[in-house]
């Protein structure tokens, strides 16, 4: 009776492994010569610089005083510096006929986060039916779906306008079908139903990629465990696809707030947003553009903190899909 012997194979030393890792550098340095030139690095750094230009002078002369705005450029703060902050004080008590940009960046906010809960609910919804469930002419219907994207907003204005007035009765937040328009002189249900809308072709479209490449033998799992499509859809589909939606949760909260259209046709005057009072706060003639380019960068400060507070999430999304394997 022979008793064979399993060969052991030698651990690579010291030597080999920093001939692997020399390998290896070798590899990442000539695969960055071949996806990188420097002629394209410094065209790119100079497109910086000259685009950055324009803003870098808004946010300089939003901190001179008035009258050195009227009377130098803002350049000039490199040899005389002055700053001040009544330019945002200023700003924040100024704006339209109606409504003062603190009451319209409250406005703002009531208008977008829940536009952006609206569209992220029901585009999830659709999302998974469309990707785990079968019913008749679905392929058809989503065909529809994504054919909306293409149409543009300015068709849809004028019919759902058209629709609030006659068909529905807007009433703070409450709507019923079939009665007269009354009282929406303090009401965002208007913006919201038309922001939502307009929103969640895309939405469904790019939540639908995602939630439809999570493995079916997941899925698969979870039914053969008794689990019926609403605990699917809350604790497996909506955890697995948070990269998904924080990614659309940051593209949308950034349109709904520098919208401008939709809130001046859809909002009543009592609830129009920050991008209406900016329109009107440089002035009837533009001498007060300093007080614009104050507002513009208060405007900015929530899709900034939205934006990097989401950002892992939102990067994590933009590649979910892009390799396989």
């Amino acid at each position: 009776m022979t008793i064979g012997t399993v060969p052991i194979e030698p651990l690579p030393d010291a030597r080999t492994a920093r001939e692997v890792a020399r390998e290896t550098r070798k590899h990442e340095k000539l695969a960055q010569k071949r996806l990188t030139s420097k002629g394209a690095t410094i065209a790119a750094i100079v497109i910086a610089f000259f685009w950055t230009i324009p803003t870098f002078g808004l946010l300089v002369t939003s901190f001179r005083p008035p009258a050195d705005t009227q009377t130098s450029g803002w350049w000039t703060v490199f040899t005389n510096p002055d700053f001040s902050l009544g330019n945002y004080s200023a700003a924040l008590t100024s704006g339209g006929t109606t409504l003062t940009l603190a009451e319209s960046f409250l406005n703002s906010l009531a208008i977008t986060i829940p536009v952006v809960a609206f569209s992220l609910a029901v585009a999830s919804l659709l999302a998974y039916a469309f990707a785990w469930i079968d019913f008749k002419f679905k392929n058809l219907l989503f065909i529809g779906v994504f054919a909306l994207q293409i149409v543009p907003l300015q068709m849809a204005l004028v019919p759902l306008l058209s629709l609030f007035s006659r068909g529905l009765t807007i009433n703070d937040v409450m709507i019923f079908p079939g009665l007269e328009l009354r009282e929406i002189d303090h009401s965002f249900a208007t913006v919201w139903i038309a922001h939502t809308i307009f929103s969640l072709p895309l939405a469904v479209f790019l939540l639908h990629n995602f939630i439809a490449e999570i493995p079916s033998e997941v899925i698969e799992a979870a039914r053969v465990d008794g689990a019926g499509h609403g605990q699917i859809f809350f604790r497996m589909i909506l955890p697995l696809a948070a990269p998904a939606l924080a990614s659309f949760a940051v593209l949308e909260f950034i349109w709904v707030w520098n919208d401008l259209l939709v809130a001046t046709i859809f909002a009543p005057s009592s609830s129009l947003p920050m991008t209406q009072s900016l329109a009107a706060l440089s002035g009837t003639w533009g001498n007060q553009w300093f007080l614009q380019a104050a507002g513009t960068f208060l405007s900015i400060l929530v899709p900034l903190i939205v934006f990097f507070a989401l950002q892992r999430f939102f990067v994590r999304g933009l590649l979910a899909g892009a390799t396989k394997g």
